[in-house]
């Protein structure tokens, strides 16, 4: 995996969980146990997403169609809702700042989905 500082950025965001689901092989990653992001590497099985390590993250769905148009490495969502998750591949070209600000988004929809005081209380408010 090239995006060496992927699991400390994603980390440093405001409330974030890690965990290990063994079933899946995925790191997930969590505000107050709702996902936002996964890491995982599919088999050969999987067709297009197979042999890539890839990361799937939350995204508004008319943005994940220009996404998907713009970066051949950004995927529908793997075993996800294509409609709300895009997967991102992980040995491809996209470009850092797109992917860390991808990340920030579906960390954000994800925490804004969250009630009033729980919020608050991630953010310090």
């Amino acid at each position: 995996m090239k995006y060496e500082w992927l699991d400390e950025y994603l980390l440093s965001l405001p409330g974030v969980e890690r965990d290990y689901k063994p079933e899946w092989a995925w790191f997930r990653y969590m505000i107050r146990g709702k996902l936002f992001a996964a890491v995982c590497t599919p088999g050969p099985e999987h067709k297009t997403y197979g042999g890539h390590d890839l990361i799937n993250l939350k995204c508004d769905p008319a943005e994940a169609e220009l996404l998907r148009a713009q970066y051949p490495e950004i995927l529908p969502g793997f075993y996800c809702d294509k409609r709300h998750w895009i997967a991102c591949l992980l040995d491809g070209e996209l470009p850092d700042e797109v992917l860390r600000a991808l990340c920030a988004k579906s960390h954000r929809l994800v925490l804004e989905k969250l009630p009033k005081y729980i919020q608050r209380e991630i953010l310090g408010n």
